[in-house]
């Protein structure tokens, strides 16, 4: 009776060691899974990253083309409001001349 019970200890340790290797086994798989997902998701997000680094650098550029305009639009209304723009409209769309002046035409 004494040896059977030494085989069902010698036993037991062989059940806890394989019973271990499985758990061990089954967390290193489940490490494994989640490390491939959290890289897989990484290169997902650089790749957004990337197209939004992009996109940010084409509106700035716009914004900048806006201002620019912007600017010109403010220097043509300042030029719009001198007496200088409203002699010259005056020539060009009326053909009003000053006092003073005197028009050469070209013979015919």
């Amino acid at each position: 009776m004494g040896s059977q019970r030494q085989k069902r200890r010698t036993r037991c340790p062989e059940r806890r060691v394989h019973h271990h290797k499985r758990s061990v086994l089954a967390i290193s798989a489940v490490i494994l899974l989640l490390g491939t997902v959290v890289i897989m998701h990484g290169a997902s997000l650089e790749k957004k990253n990337r197209l939004y680094m992009a996109q940010e650098a084409e509106l700035k550029r716009q914004i900048d083309d806006e201002k620019k305009r912007s600017e010109e639009i403010d220097k043509l209304k300042e030029y719009i409001e001198t007496d200088e723009y409203i002699e010259e409209m005056a020539r060009e769309k009326l053909g009003l001349v000053k006092e003073n002046e005197i028009l050469l035409r070209p013979e015919q």
